[in-house]
């Protein structure tokens, strides 16, 4: 295996290896299935082989229209937004919102502590709820929650009512931070993914930094109250979109090889009756044979579109949710997830630390800025994660697609990984540079430009992490998506404290130590893109774990 990765010695086909383009010098072990039976995309991806395979049912969300599926990925894609914007927009009032409520700001930021806690424990209920009812339904429910509790929090009229609802939020706020990568693991292809995912957190890291710099002008002239009820109006929009254009993206579908067994014993089948058929009288409901597609088992009409309104659509497995439940906690122990965990989940809850303390920061000297000029800082992040989410999503893709050109067609998961490189320099500059800009009081354009680089680091990683562990673990993404997010504990600490520990220490010193976590989880990538390929075959190999952490 060439540029460093060890090649496998036990498994001629590791989990997460695929042919992702057509070469005339494929190995051998891939030559054994035809050409004619695989399926490729169109257009300029016509020498492209789908990964993963698709069905023959019109009802298999891969083969939807690709307008469909980016209509789905926008509706839920902006409902991530509002939900990153919720937590953190009512940073730049926090001077002035724990006076409105008779509490310190260092309490006010406890109660974003206690939302970021929710949400992580809210995982371990939403993802068992979701793999075995759908992700439409916990949508819908999600949506609701984030409506009421936004009403809720706009109505509070003193503390422990606020905190109340700022709880009853998080618990709405866990699916859009989880179920948005499984819904684009299950609608498009491997060759689609990472701009996708691209897209998907621009919303969500928009919605963070660009709440909290509108928010900054909301709390200054109409009161910290419209926040939230202007989050109530989003979320009353968004709610009949995700009922009437988000329909179900979980679907039971067979391994490629049992499709094309199956396949094959229908043909089998369909050349003896052949005689039969052609004897039939043509009147018989031709409607039907019309709005039915071969499956290679059984016939399948499409889903109309009153059908796809259903709230909920059925089982989509049949391990019992207790099983469900304790995956995440051992899949969390896989490299590939534990090493998402630390680099996203360290990055992003360092950056949450950039919204606890920014306040505090900014309207005390030399600074001095107002409510609404400590919104205005949010320009900075909200730009350049802009920025970074065009480029890293493109640059992934092409990225994998050159490296599989130059392995003869062969495409390895680690392949998401060499764009790392440029997040860990930007991240750098970010997380240093802000300490010591604010230490030695420069201009502040300094330490704003060191924020918005420190989330523009977040936004290049996001296709490399996400990327990674889909294609590692498609089978698991639920589940590591959940083990990733339990940095919302991480956050929870950190946030819970960080003011004392920013009062007592400085600023360059907490800086200085979130720099240097930031620098030792990123240096993880080396050994996983050396041994990434064996680790997946070690776990493949691992007949109890398979055997646990696998479908019923």
């Amino acid at each position: 295996m060439p540029w460093g990765i060890l090649e496998d010695r036990y498994m001629d086909h590791v989990p997460g290896t695929i042919i992702l383009a057509d070469q005339s010098d494929v190995p051998e072990e891939y030559r054994n299935i035809s050409r004619d039976l695989l399926k490729h995309g169109t257009g300029k991806h016509s020498h492209i082989i789908l990964a993963p395979q698709p069905t023959d049912s019109p009802n298999d969300p891969l083969n939807w229209p690709t307008w469909r599926k980016d209509v789905i990925l926008v509706i839920v894609g902006l409902s991530a937004g509002v939900v990153g914007a919720y937590g953190p927009m009512l940073s730049p009032g926090f001077v002035e919102i724990s006076a409105a409520l008779g509490i310190t700001v260092n309490t006010l930021s406890q109660a974003t502590a206690w939302v970021v806690l929710m949400i992580g424990l809210s995982l371990f209920i939403f993802n068992p709820l979701a793999k075995k009812i759908g992700r439409r339904p916990v949508y819908i429910l999600s949506s609701i929650i984030m409506l009421s509790g936004s009403i809720w929090g706009a109505l509070a009229k003193d503390y422990n009512s606020f905190l109340g609802s700022r709880i009853w939020s998080g618990l709405g706020m866990a699916p859009y931070e989880v179920l948005v990568q499984c819904t684009i693991a299950d609608t498009y292809y491997v060759h689609q993914r990472a701009t996708r995912i691209a897209i998907w957190n621009m919303f969500l890291l928009c919605g963070i930094s660009g709440g909290a710099l509108i928010a900054g002008y909301i709390i200054q002239d109409q009161g910290w109250q419209w926040t939230l009820i202007w989050c109530a109006i989003l979320f009353a929009a968004l709610l009949p979109l995700v009922v009437l254009f988000v329909p179900e993206t979980a679907y039971r579908r067979k391994s490629y090889e049992q499709q094309l067994a199956a396949k094959g014993a229908v043909n089998r089948d369909t050349k003896t009756d052949t005689s039969e058929k052609k004897e039939a009288p043509s009147g018989q409901d031709e409607s039907a044979k019309a709005e039915t597609v071969e499956t290679g088992v059984v016939t399948e009409r499409k889903e109309s579109y009153l059908q796809s309104l259903r709230p909920w659509g059925g089982i989509y497995t049949d391990t019992p949710l207790w099983k469900i439940f304790l995956r995440p906690m051992v899949v969390f122990f896989y490299p590939a997830v534990l090493w998402g965990f630390l680099l996203y989940g360290i990055t992003l809850s360092w950056i949450v630390v950039f919204s606890v303390v920014n306040a505090v920061i900014f309207t005390a000297p030399p600074y001095n800025f107002s409510v609404s000029e400590t919104g205005l800082i949010s320009l900075s992040p909200f730009l350049l994660t802009l920025i970074g989410e065009v480029i890293s999503g493109p640059m992934n893709d092409w990225v994998c697609l050159y490296l599989a050109k130059k392995n003869h067609g062969i495409y390895e998961p680690e392949f998401r990984l060499p764009p790392i490189i440029i997040s860990f320099l930007v991240g750098i500059v970010g997380f240093f540079g802000f300490g010591a800009t604010v230490h030695y009081q420069t201009h502040w354009t300094g330490p704003v430009l060191c924020f918005g680089l420190a989330n523009m680091s977040l936004a290049l990683s996001n296709a490399s992490v996400f990327g990674y562990i889909i294609d590692s673990h498609k089978e698991l993404s639920e589940e590591a998506f959940v083990a990733i997010n339990a940095r919302n504990l991480l956050t929870f600490g950190l946030t819970y404290f960080v003011n004392d520990w920013l009062a007592r220490d400085g600023t360059l010193k907490v800086f200085n130590v979130l720099g240097g976590v930031f620098v030792v989880v990123n240096v993880f990538t080396i050994p996983l893109w050396i041994f990434g390929k064996r680790i997946r075959s070690y776990i493949a190999r691992n007949k109890t774990l398979h055997g646990f952490m696998h479908e019923d």
